[in-house]
């Protein structure tokens, strides 16, 4: 387990729905890094009591009242974040698919390249995802790698710290699981540096919202939206 100490100039930006059962021991990790009025968890429309159990933890909880897909949940998380005055947020998952114990590694490794974005790359440690799943990934960061002009080996992965400044830059506009691929193609394209650290792959009894062919039409849809930005 890593050494707990609160990195300072650090927040992090959590997206809940119906998360109410992992939450407090996600937040709980988290906040040996951070500090727990800088964990931004945004309740996305959840109908179990995400919110309340995030208050209780001491987190800083924006709601949305009806659920509007986790990139509208990162929207919001990153402009209240921007509010707390911090110059970088981590950003991970509610459901413990992200090991809090790595966000050291995602600081360390943006202090070394001086990124704008650190993102996580499961693909080093690939041995347990399936291999469809690593088959997408390879195919869906080669694209947006191209998109960016940056090579990011595992643009799907959701587990990554930004430049708060540099994503004021642009505007971030989808609303669902695509947002992981805009926020590269637009960092990348505004002129960040963007860098990428191995992180472990976690699956356990969580439930997926993503559905493979809703989100597939909604990441091509994106690329093609892409090439007006």
């Amino acid at each position: 387990m890593a050494e707990s100490t609160v990195i300072e100039d650090l927040s992090a930006v959590i997206p809940a729905y119906n998360a109410a059962r992992h939450l407090p021991g996600v937040i709980d990790r988290v906040a040996r890094f951070v500090a727990r009025d800088r964990i931004v968890v945004v309740d996305d429309g959840s109908a179990d009591d995400t919110r309340d159990v995030a208050g209780r933890s001491g987190a800083t909880v924006v709601v949305h009242a009806v659920n509007q897909g986790k990139g509208a949940a990162i929207r919001s998380g990153l402009a209240r974040a921007g509010e707390l005055g911090q110059g970088f947020a981590i950003l991970l998952d509610a459901d413990g698919q992200h090991n809090p114990d790595e966000i050291p590694a995602f600081v360390a490794r943006q202090r070394e390249t001086d990124a704008d974005m650190v993102v996580g790359n499961r693909l080093v440690r690939a041995a347990n995802m399936p291999w469809l799943r690593k088959a997408t990934n390879y195919v869906t960061s080669a694209v947006v790698s191209l998109l960016a002009g940056r090579r990011v080996p595992d643009s799907q992965n959701g587990y990554r710290l930004v430049r708060l400044a540099h994503f004021r830059k642009f505007p971030l506009t989808t609303s669902r699981y695509e947002i992981e691929s805009e926020m590269i193609i637009r960092a990348g394209r505004a002129g960040g540096k963007i860098a990428s650290v191995a992180v472990e792959t976690i699956y356990g009894d969580e439930r997926s919202f993503i559905n493979p062919f809703i989100d597939t039409g909604r990441f091509l849809r994106m690329v093609a939206k892409s090439f007006f930005w």
